[in-house]
């Protein structure tokens, strides 16, 4: 696993990328996570523009109890919700990545957000240690 400025990434080699579909969304539920949404950007970009793109697919997912902890320190938060993991085909193989909860929560600047963020970070990180 590999840190970018806003989040972990990680190659899977000779993992098909339906294999890490599976593995990462079991990964996400082993630490509460659900996934909200599921979006085909490869299919939405053919019907939106007819052009072609790799397999690449956006997950939303929620761990409903840091949701709501943070939608009560921070109403508006809901802009930053749900924690995005990413699914996409490289010449390398099958790409993995999540978005760092510790990078989204600044741009809050909140105080008393820290415990909270520390959480998610870490169940996040098991996730990619996982998948």
């Amino acid at each position: 696993m590999s840190k970018i400025g806003y989040g972990y990434e990680k190659l899977l080699v000779g993992v098909s990328f339906d294999q890490a579909i599976e593995r990462i969304t079991a990964a996400l539920a082993a630490e509460g996570f659900g996934i909200l949404t599921e979006i085909d950007v490869k299919a939405t970009i053919k019907k939106k523009l007819d052009k072609d793109f790799r397999r690449y697919t956006i997950l939303g997912a929620c761990n409903p109890n840091l949701a709501h902890q943070a939608l009560l320190a921070e109403p508006q938060i809901g802009l930053l919700l749900p924690c995005n993991a990413v699914v996409q085909e490289t010449d390398a193989g099958v790409t993995v990545s999540v978005a760092s909860p510790r990078a989204m929560f600044s741009l809050v600047g909140k105080e008393g957000m820290e415990a909270l963020m520390a959480d998610a970070e870490a169940r996040l990180s098991r996730v990619m240690a996982a998948t």
